[in-house]
């Protein structure tokens, strides 16, 4: 059934999964193997941008009144506000990250990692243990 929790929920499952392959990619890169490393982290890229174009269509098309009931309980509302403010950077930084790791500009990829992964881990726990995911 498509609820607004439920659709939270899903999420849930997805952000899990891809940090769980973002630790992968951080495990082969701490062994050295830079092109698994860089293999992993184009499926974290593709499967991220997949649940957040499947969110946009969720929201936009399938069903715009999901959320409503976020937008009419402050506490709800400030809570999405925070995770968003962690997420949106974060999912707007994820094509330079790529993009410097696939053209190997070593310096300015490793910057944007350590931005990067504060804000990834403030979507992760803002997203796991700060949204509620039922009614």
């Amino acid at each position: 059934m498509l609820t607004g929790p439920n659709v939270i929920l899903a999420l849930k499952i997805a952000v899990s999964a891809v940090t769980f392959l973002l630790l992968a990619s951080l495990a082969a890169l701490a062994q050295g193997k830079y092109r698994l490393h860089g293999r992993i982290n184009v499926v974290f890229f593709t499967l991220t941008l997949a649940a957040l174009l499947g969110l946009e269509v969720v929201v936009r098309i399938v069903d715009p009144n999901v959320f409503t009931y976020i937008n009419e309980n402050a506490e709800l509302h400030y809570r999405l506000n925070v995770h968003l403010c962690f997420s949106i950077p974060a999912t707007l930084l994820m094509p330079a990250m790529l993009y410097t790791g696939l053209t190997r500009r070593r310096a300015i990829h490793l910057k944007l990692a350590v931005l990067f992964s504060i804000l990834w881990s403030g979507t992760f726990l803002t997203g796991l243990f700060y949204l509620p995911h039922v009614p």
